[in-house]
């Protein structure tokens, strides 16, 4: 019998399994990743005073840019006109509509969130109380978190919506760079872009524009039907609530509007300190109407509105839309929350056109944008060098391609029957 072949074992990597090798590369590129975004959130964090007016502009600019163009087609005034027309077309209506309603609404505000306060005490009294016959101890200490929450609540949102400051300096500063911003983004949009684009290698250009493109029609959809959203819900619930003779019907509307903003989340809670201030004004008869005009308004909203208006704006489904606007709120509050879902639309719709899923073929990719200006003196110096160099590289070459053939020396023409001294060719020496 022959004895047993000692086979060599694996040495290095080889003895690791490929299924742990792999793991091992993704789960470095993951935390490198996962470290990158971190930072950048961070960075976005500690200029939030900055970072958030210049989203609010870019909102504002997909909102009024076909409003620009509609002006300069009827009127066939210059651009910057219609961009000045346009501002101060939205400065005028913002404030004329809180002039309207501006002091019911800070007078109702506060108010509002005393008998929200009130509804929820009663609503504590009637579980403990009424036929559930439920432990006070722990219902008062979740009534507790939520008066608290609902004391501060109105600050919060406030602080929250206008771009997440707590100073009127602050809010001052922002409310300018939104505006400067949105003039000149509407003003020199496609120029800022392509200085934008040209900062990236020539090769991916072309690509991140057509992207950039189909991003920026997924975010003028979003916010055109989530305005048209909010006003639905604002006009449902502040119209019930005028029938049912709820006080504070106009303040209700109001803040139904700002929290329709953030999906899901915002329609739940506006709703709720609709049917809270019932409960307090009109009693138990008058909420449960409320309870009825609330929850079909949201149905109205989640089975009409959101799947044929938002579901085509967006493509997200609502798991994807719930998980946004948590992780939103988680980061930046109030604010994140506002901008999750635009932010994740956006960017859903420029990596499934980078890997290969166009959303919007209709827009083609015959738009191209010029991704450097004329006329730039250390561009055009530094291209006049490189195609100097290139023309003489290219000339000497050929220079030395012609004085090799020169020197080369000249091939003997003949065939085999001149060479074997046929009639017709050389004579061969010795016939001579």
């Amino acid at each position: 019998m022959s004895a047993p072949v000692e086979t060599a074992k694996p040495v290095g990597d080889a003895a690791v399994p490929p299924s742990v090798r792999n793991a091992a590369a993704w789960s470095w590129r993951l935390l490198l990743i996962g470290a990158a975004l971190a930072v950048l959130l961070w960075l976005l964090s500690e200029l939030k005073v900055v970072v958030v007016p210049i989203a609010v502009a870019l909102l504002l600019t997909v909102l009024l840019a076909p409003f620009v163009g509609w002006i300069q087609r009827r009127t066939r005034m210059p651009r910057v006109a219609a961009v000045g027309i346009a501002l101060v077309g939205l400065i005028v209506l913002v404030a004329g509509l809180l002039t309207l309603a501006g002091r019911s609404i800070v007078k109702g505000f506060g108010e509002l969130w005393d008998q929200a306060a009130q509804g929820i005490d009663k609503l504590t009294t009637w579980l403990a109380e009424g036929p559930l016959q439920l432990t006070t101890a722990d219902i008062s200490g979740w009534m507790d978190r939520i008066q608290g929450s609902l004391s501060g609540g109105s600050s919060e949102l406030v602080s929250g919506a206008l771009h997440a400051t707590t100073t009127v300096a602050h809010v001052a500063a922002g409310a300018l760079i939104a505006l400067f911003c949105t003039f000149f983004f509407l003003l020199d949009g496609r120029t800022i872009w392509a200085w934008v684009v040209g900062l990236l290698p020539r090769g991916s250009r072309e690509h991140v524009h057509q992207a950039g493109r189909r991003g920026l029609v997924t975010l003028g959809a979003y916010t055109r039907t989530q305005i048209l959203v909010a006003a639905v819900d604002a006009v449902g619930i502040g119209l019930g609530a005028a029938i049912l003779q709820v006080p504070l019907a106009l303040p209700l509307a109001v803040l139904v509007f700002l929290g329709s903003f953030i999906p899901i989340v915002g329609a739940v809670v506006t709703g709720s300190v609709a049917i809270l201030v019932a409960l307090v004004s009109n009693g138990p008869a008058s909420a449960i109407w409320m309870l009825a005009v609330v929850v079909l308004v949201q149905q109205l909203e989640g089975h009409v509105l959101q799947p044929f208006l938002m579901g085509h704006a967006v493509s997200l489904h609502p798991v994807a839309v719930l998980l946004s606007v948590a992780a939103g709120s988680f980061v930046a509050g109030i604010v994140g929350a506002l901008f999750a879902v635009p932010i994740a639309a956006t960017l859903n719709t420029v990596l499934l056109y980078l890997h290969g899923h166009d959303k919007f073929p209709q827009l083609g990719t015959a738009d191209h944008v010029p991704v450097r200006g004329r006329g730039h003196p250390v561009l055009d110096r530094s291209i006049a060098q490189v195609a100097e160099a290139t023309s003489e590289r290219v000339a000497t070459l050929a220079e030395a391609a012609d004085r090799a053939d020169d020197d080369a020396p000249a091939p003997v023409v003949g065939t085999e029957a001149d060479d074997a001294g046929e009639p017709g060719g050389p004579t061969p020496p010795d016939a001579r």
